[in-house]
């Protein structure tokens, strides 16, 4: 009867200095490179936020103003359809297409009033 090998004894890893620690994590080359990617990544997301504020406003004021305007139910798009421009020259639709606008628009501004840099 063969008894088992035993195993050998769990060592511990040893720590690593704070030397050791400094140069992994921030070595200069690495550090470098990274710099330009983290510093574009920032601006698109400044652009972006951007981009997305001015469209929300931009929308926002059409819908505002558009439902209330001629232009609105006198185009050629309804002029083949009676019973839509029936509907779309309500003024509960419209007032419902001016409501989505400040709703718009208040979304575009909130976004930009909690806009934050990431870290």
């Amino acid at each position: 009867m063969s008894h088992p090998t035993p195993l050998p004894p769990l060592q511990k890893p040893e720590p690593a200095q704070p030397a050791e620690i400094h140069t992994a994590l921030l070595d200069p080359s690495e550090e470098a490179k990274a710099q330009p990617s983290r510093h574009m990544q920032l601006w698109m997301h400044r652009f972006s936020v951007f981009l997305f504020v001015l469209i929300s406003a931009v929308a926002g004021v059409l819908l505002i103003i558009l439902p209330w305007t001629p232009e609105w139910t006198d185009n050629t798009l309804l002029l083949s359809y009676p019973g839509l421009r029936v509907v779309v020259s309500s003024g509960f639709f419209r007032g419902i297409c001016s409501g989505l606008g400040l709703l718009d628009i208040w979304i575009g501004f909130w976004e930009a009033l909690h806009y934050h840099e990431r870290a």
